[in-house]
């Protein structure tokens, strides 16, 4: 029975648990939180048996195997750096870091230490992508021309998940609270989203706003200074050009993702809030018609059972901390892109 712990237990927390749960072979036994109440809170309603409220002590008294760090971002790297010093395989939930040196950090930390480790990029878990990162890699589309991604999410105009002022979601518009905005919450995703899908960004051209005359440039402790919106230009190294954005003003959109993969032969495309398990295909004679059909995609581990199997089999699985680190690289890039006003090289 491979023993887990959890660090951190806000709302992706709970998820966690609950997906470990149905992973066979595996058991949550720790939970770990400075805040003692919310976590024994946490342990009981998942069953968990022990409750930290310091990293350090559990890392050294609990029986455990791999941590799930599911804290605030700029509490990814330290607390997995030391789970990976104890000997811990971990599962870190993205972005990997805030920047790429401190990335690269922990790959060579889990490099050195010979642990599992994996990042929760959690698209990663619809089989659609897999299917589309095969179909693309075995030439079905032909030369990849164009690319099409957007994340796009509206808490900031409705409070279908919550009002955005509580501190759950308030600290991801606050640079000093480690938030790299809606570019590094989920301009992350949709970057590991379409480089798994055509390979790797190699240059970008990127734009970042706040809409602080919307919603003020504070509230409580928290500064309203990180970009609510990111859009940028791609040149991916295979030669095709894209186009990503992302915003948390999307209305009508609670967490819609979407990628088209253009090539010579054919094309993909995916709307995750239509289906996880289905992607709609363009090719042969349906190119002169412009007609799309829906195709069924084969089934695939999500990256809980990848960690788990990893851990048992002792070969590292994706994505990797590495994989993260590649992501991180190309959020930097579009910092620099937007303080320069110019392309940026990944």
């Amino acid at each position: 029975m491979i023993r887990l712990a959890i660090v951190g237990t806000g709302g992706m927390a709970g998820h966690h648990a609950k997906v470990f749960a149905g992973v066979r072979g595996c058991k949550v036994v720790a939970g770990c939180d400075v805040d003692e109440l919310k976590v024994k809170a946490f342990c009981e309603n998942h069953s968990i048996a022990s409750p930290f409220t310091d990293v350090d002590v559990m890392l050294r008294d609990a029986e455990i195997d791999a941590v799930v760090n599911v804290t605030p971002d700029r509490f990814h790297a330290p607390i997995s750096l030391k789970a990976i010093q104890a000997g811990k395989h971990v599962l870190c939930e993205k972005p990997l870091a805030l920047n790429h040196a401190e990335a690269m950090t922990m790959v060579a930390a889990a490099k050195k230490k010979g642990v599992i480790n994996m990042v929760n990029f959690s698209y990663r878990n619809a089989a659609a992508i897999h299917h589309a990162h095969k179909l693309i890699a075995a030439g079905k589309l032909g030369e990849i021309v164009h690319v099409d991604a957007s994340y796009l999410q509206s808490w900031l105009a409705q409070d279908a998940w919550g009002d955005w002022r509580g501190p759950s979601w308030a600290w991801r518009l606050s640079k000093k609270h480690g938030s790299a905005g809606a570019l590094g919450d989920i301009g992350i995703h949709i970057v590991d989203f379409a480089s798994y899908a055509v390979g790797d960004i190699k240059a970008v051209n990127a734009h970042l706003k706040v809409f602080q005359h919307i919603k003020g440039e504070k509230h409580g402790e928290y500064d309203l200074d990180a970009n609510d919106t990111a859009l940028m230009q791609l040149q991916f190294a295979n030669g095709a050009l894209g186009m990503m954005h992302v915003t948390r003003w999307a209305t009508g959109h609670l967490n819609t993702i979407e990628l088209l993969v253009c090539g010579t032969k054919g094309a993909v495309r995916i709307n995750l809030d239509r289906s996880h398990d289905q992607l709609e295909l363009s090719t042969g004679p349906d190119l002169a018609t412009g007609k799309w059909k829906e195709v069924a995609c084969p089934k695939t581990p999500s990256n809980a059972e990848r960690f788990i199997k990893a851990i048992r089999t002792g070969l590292n699985a994706q994505p990797d901390f590495e994989t993260g680190a590649k992501a991180q690289k190309v959020l930097d890039a579009c910092f620099v892109s937007h303080d320069q006003g110019k392309w940026a090289t990944v």
